[in-house]
């Protein structure tokens, strides 16, 4: 497994359409793109443009087939509502979450 961390800066006006637009996309993803195992959002307490989104994907392979360089299609909205800064891959070690 892995986990990928997407850095964006949103505007706090546009915050609320932001959170919905990864929510349609994250599940789009999810249900239709093999690896795909899903996505969790955060927001930092102290500067609440900047957000989080982490997604978990079966491997580095899947993800980089769905990703292929560019943020793709299903982020459309997200783009136009945040600015994308960075993603990021990092293997997942353990989680002891419940």
């Amino acid at each position: 497994m892995i986990r990928v961390i997407y850095r964006w800066n949103v505007q706090p006006e546009n915050f609320e359409k932001f959170k919905q637009a990864w929510s349609v996309a994250t599940n789009r993803i999810h249900e239709t793109i093999d690896g795909a195992r899903g996505s969790l959002m955060l927001r930092a307490d102290e500067d609440s443009s900047v957000v989080l989104t982490i997604a978990r994907w079966d491997s580095i392979e899947a993800w980089k087939s769905f990703w292929q360089g560019l943020p793709p299609s299903e982020m459309e909205r997200m783009r136009e509502l945040g600015d994308f800064l960075s993603s990021e891959a990092y293997n997942e070690i353990d989680d002891f979450t419940r």
